[in-house]
């Protein structure tokens, strides 16, 4: 499956319609939060996640460390600061995620970085669209550059590669 989706050219025009729709999901979901009337507000969504976290049948809570993560992030939802620095991250990577995996500009680092947002939203109860998204952004990061050979990618990695020694595959490690 893994030298399927990497080498292969089926694989590769899958891999791009998939990646193309994530990302258009992501950059509307991003710009609406980025141009809505009053900017975008994750309060709500923390401080959901803070005073009822996820629990398990057994009535413990399932992800005990993202919610220290955002209690010790946020102040128990206090700190205005940290709560407008989640409402920006929110909503300009969204944006951005979905930019670059509509471009190919990218693509695997807006794949991981879509799904380290998933897995937050997850984290906090919000299951949505996400296990969708999450299957998807796997795929795009196991497809690897055949993800993005269709998409600016074509022209970014090999440029960064130029620039960037550390980015090319064949350094020796002593």
């Amino acid at each position: 499956m893994i030298v399927f989706l990497r080498n292969n050219k089926v694989a590769m025009w899958v891999l791009t319609v998939l990646r193309v729709w994530l990302g258009y999901n992501w950059a509307v979901d991003g710009f609406e939060k980025v141009t809505a009337k009053g900017g975008f507000h994750a309060d709500g969504m923390i401080m959901a996640a803070l005073k009822a976290p996820v629990m398990t049948p057994a009535k413990t809570k399932a992800f005990p460390w993202y919610d220290t993560f955002l209690q010790l992030t946020t102040g128990n939802g206090k700190s205005h600061a940290a709560l407008n620095a989640f409402s920006f991250a929110v909503s300009w990577g969204e944006l951005l995620v979905g930019l670059g995996l509509i471009f190919g500009t990218l693509t695997l680092a807006a794949a991981f970085f879509g799904l380290l947002m998933n897995f937050s939203y997850l984290g906090a109860g919000v299951v949505s669209v996400n296990p969708t998204y999450i299957f998807i952004e796997f795929m795009i990061l196991i497809g690897g550059y055949n993800s993005a050979r269709i998409g600016f990618d074509r022209w970014v990695t090999p440029f960064l590669r130029s620039k960037f020694a550390f980015l090319n595959n064949d350094i020796e490690v002593k």
